[in-house]
């Protein structure tokens, strides 16, 4: 027999299932790593390989972690971390293209995918009315999310190179910086009640130049103004670190928004 109340709690469940998760300790720990282990991998890949092939794999790559994101009904730890470091891997290799192949300023390629982000957000928020990643439980929305890490990703290689290349800080006072930046707006949402969104997405955006610039610094040359680790031994530590962190989460759930928590607890109460 049909029970009605059963439905609507599933439907319930269905709507309130978000795609990305909480934003915890965790998930800032795990996206600095991922930028940095992106910018590392991409390096290493195209150095050791022929390069179109190596553009080749990490769009492939790209490509089916995102079809395998839109197709999980839920925030799915593996899932939603494979994304993000294919995002890495791949928006490295496209950010270093269009300067290396193409011959565009890092101030420039800034200056343009800052404008990216821009009207990604603007058009987000007159779409739907809210920016807020507690908010990702329709496929629409998330593809805004996407649209929007995309923009973030090429926007903090772009800045990140300019400021450790074209300003000639170097690698170690480019990480030192954004590093700061970092932090800035969680401190000042602390202490003087920043906008949380606008907070969170800054920082978000921040994280790129501050993983890549130290993951640069650990692996290039010491003629190069690096330690001289290698990019390779750089991107297998930090591939083992992200591993099992994300194993870490899968298991304990303690990065699984709690909406959908509350939402399991009234359908399972058991």
């Amino acid at each position: 027999m049909h029970d009605p109340s059963r439905g609507q709690s599933t439907q319930t469940l269905r709507r309130m299932a978000m795609k990305v998760p909480e934003i915890t300790l965790y998930f800032w720990v795990v996206k600095l790593l991922t930028t940095a282990m992106g910018e590392a991998t991409s390096d290493w890949l195209v150095t050791h390989i022929d390069p179109v092939v190596a553009v080749v794999l990490g769009a492939v790559g790209f490509v089916v972690s995102m079809v395998l994101q839109f197709r999980v009904r839920r925030y799915i730890a593996a899932v939603y971390w494979l994304v993000v470091v294919m995002v890495s891997i791949f928006g490295t290799m496209v950010a270093d293209a269009i300067h290396i192949v193409l011959h565009v300023p890092y101030y420039i390629s800034t200056s343009v995918f800052a404008i990216a982000l821009i009207l990604v957000l603007v058009y987000w928020h007159k779409s739907e009315r809210t920016l807020s990643i507690h908010s990702i439980y329709t496929t629409k929305r998330e593809t805004f999310y996407w649209a929007t890490v995309l923009a973030t990703f090429a926007l903090g290689t772009a800045a990140g190179d300019m400021t450790a290349v074209t300003l000639h800080l170097g690698y170690l006072s480019s990480g030192i910086a954004f590093s700061i930046l970092f932090v800035l707006p969680g401190i000042l949402y602390w202490v003087f009640g920043l906008n949380e969104i606008f907070a969170f997405w800054f920082a978000y955006i921040m994280t790129r130049p501050v993983g890549a610039s130290f993951a640069d610094w650990f692996g290039v040359a010491r003629h190069d103004g690096g330690m001289g680790f290698g990019r390779g031994p750089v991107a297998l530590v930090l591939t083992i670190a992200i591993v099992a962190l994300v194993a870490f989460l899968a298991i304990t759930k303690r990065d699984v928004q709690e909406a959908r928590k509350s939402a399991l607890r009234r359908t399972n109460p058991s």
